[in-house]
């Protein structure tokens, strides 16, 4: 799987539609664009305008209606439901709003879930998963459980649980949604680092211009359409 020129992400004509009872809602129509490996994308848009689902079909949690959505040189539109549960494991890290850790389990055994479904012995999920806690600051707080963590800590772990396979993309929807500015502050400079320091390729969903500044480009949507696409000014 090699990247055509730079591009890790190449969206063409891509259109997506939803049934509401008999009536078709279309939700995205016609979307064609690039995104740069190594790049830090921000989607923003109104509610409704189809950021979050156009992260979804990039990420292959769902397909579109028609058009192609090429991952490094893969077609992922064309997979089966068994081959994209296995390419998403390999290619996607997820970060959400809401965190989504297990109240029962660990830091550690949040961030190591991912690592079950693979081959690797128990030493190295251990490692891997201290290498990536320890990246976003969180080595003392491994056996820390989810309730007995701030805002900001959780969306850390939950960072460190979307790297822990070492994915090159992370799609990220509202990830700063639920956190103070401060919090928020922290978790857009930990993800810049993941970009600037690691090469990783970020596609975040956001509706804060604010935290839209920390990417490099913002795209725009509305009712479904892209509106435009520019450089933020860091």
């Amino acid at each position: 799987m090699v990247a055509i020129d730079s591009e890790i992400v190449r969206l063409i004509d891509v259109s997506k539609s939803y049934y509401r009872g008999s009536q078709m809602i279309p939700v995205l129509e016609g979307i064609s664009f690039d995104i740069v490996a190594g790049e830090f994308l921000a989607l923003m848009g109104p509610s409704g305008s189809g950021k979050s689902t156009l992260l979804n079909l990039i990420a292959g949690i769902d397909k579109p209606d028609s058009g192609i959505i090429a991952v490094n040189g893969v077609d992922i539109t064309t997979l089966s439901e068994s081959d994209l549960a296995a390419w998403r494991a390999a290619n996607v890290g997820f970060i959400f709003q809401f965190y989504n850790l297990i109240p029962v389990l660990t830091a550690f055994e949040n961030v190591e879930l991912p690592l079950l479904l693979t081959g690797l012995s128990r030493k190295k999920r251990k490692e891997h998963v201290e290498t990536v806690l320890s990246l976003v600051s969180l080595s003392d707080r491994m056996d820390h459980y989810p309730s007995e963590l701030s805002g900001g800590q959780q969306q850390r772990v939950a960072i460190a649980r979307a790297m822990v396979a070492d994915p090159p993309i992370l799609v990220a929807d509202e990830p700063t949604g639920d956190l103070d500015r401060v919090s928020a502050a922290e978790i857009l400079g930990l993800m810049s680092r993941l970009v600037e320091d690691f090469g990783k390729t970020i596609i975040m969903v956001t509706h804060d211009p604010k935290s839209a500044e920390k990417a490099g480009r913002i795209v725009h949507l509305e009712k479904g359409e892209l509106v435009s696409s520019s450089f933020s000014h860091q």
